[in-house]
């Protein structure tokens, strides 16, 4: 029970759960926003009660496809991801940084084996890992 207790207290996993509640409050409020105020401004574009779309077939509600409705979703979506990543990403990135770590980096530098054309190879290295040549050194 204390290995559990360990985990649950360990400051990535609280960090993880202040994250997650916070984008779930903003996803509300998203939400809200992209039906309320968006929602009804590409309706207001159209004049019908379908929405920025077409029906398949008439007198069946559920054959309508409705383009408003998936713009909204796209507007609502990167809307959720600037909040996520200015409110979330951003500050854990610069208490991280305090601490000397780096998290959501630039990945390592690589380079291409020149004799079996392996391109995961670290920029430092040497020889490459799979087939043993010499690398040239790379400034």
């Amino acid at each position: 029970m204390r290995g559990f207790k360990n985990f649950l207290f360990r400051g990535d996993i609280i960090v993880v759960a202040v994250g997650l509640v916070v984008a779930l409050a903003f996803s509300a409020l998203i939400t809200a926003f992209t039906s309320d105020i968006i929602n009804p401004i590409i309706q207001a574009f159209t004049g019908g009660k379908v929405g920025l779309g077409f029906q398949i077939r008439n007198g069946n509600p559920k054959t309508v496809v409705d383009f408003g409705a998936f713009i909204s979703a796209i507007i609502y979506f990167v809307i959720f991801m600037a909040v996520v990543y200015f409110l979330i990403v951003v500050p854990y990135k610069m208490v991280q940084a305090r601490r000397g770590q780096v998290v959501f980096g630039d990945p390592a530098p690589v380079k291409t084996c020149p004799a079996c054309l392996s391109t995961d190879l670290p920029a430092a290295a040497s020889k490459c890992k799979y087939c043993g040549t010499d690398q040239p050194v790379t400034a």
